[in-house]
């Protein structure tokens, strides 16, 4: 359902701290600790800022992102040892099945949300593994992030995440975001 990615030419403003008031990297590391995960997608991994607070925590990051220009403002910035890159679009991912022991999204949900994208995750992430997913709500007031419009509420993504055939862990509203943690099947 994508409606369109981040303007690239504004990845400064990704690397700001104040991103963690939506999202903290506690909720990110969290799920991923719990389940023992050691090989990770971040999907629409931008210029790394979250793909850095994970990094330390796991054996691999692969940073995805469909955007290129956004890899290049990571190299820039400098990309942990544990982090490669990769081009692609979520529904179309370059890993074996079973491959990854999690997945994490922050900020993107909303563009990829799709049947395929769910699908491909349930394919590459191991059986079991984690899919830690936040972005901003349906059911925020918009002053923040996309249009309204262009978002899903906490409740949509659950159920597009059981639809593929995962189990939701916790599926919460908060003031514009939201937050499903789900295991893949």
């Amino acid at each position: 359902m994508g409606f369109h990615t981040f303007d690239a030419d504004q990845a400064d403003g990704l690397e700001r701290p104040g991103r963690y008031r939506w999202v903290s990297a506690e909720e990110l590391i969290g799920p991923l600790v719990e389940a023992d995960a050691a090989v990770v997608a971040d999907l629409g991994s931008g210029t790394g800022f979250y793909t850095d607070d994970v990094a330390p925590h796991v054996e691999t990051v692969y940073g995805v992102d469909v955007q290129s220009e956004m890899h290049e403002y990571y190299r820039e910035k400098g990309v942990p040892e544990n982090v490669e890159l990769v081009a692609s679009d979520v529904s179309d991912l370059p890993f074996a099945d079973g491959e990854l022991d999690g997945a994490l999204s922050t900020m993107t949900y909303h563009e990829f949300a799709s049947d395929a994208a769910l699908a491909e995750l349930a394919r590459v992430v191991r059986s079991g593994g984690v899919v830690a997913t936040f972005d901003w709500s349906g059911d925020g007031a918009g002053e923040h992030g996309p249009p309204v419009d262009e978002r899903f509420s906490a409740e949509a993504a659950a159920a597009a995440f059981e639809a593929a055939g995962f189990e939701v862990v916790s599926a919460a509203t908060r003031t514009e975001t939201f937050g499903v943690v789900a295991r893949a099947p």
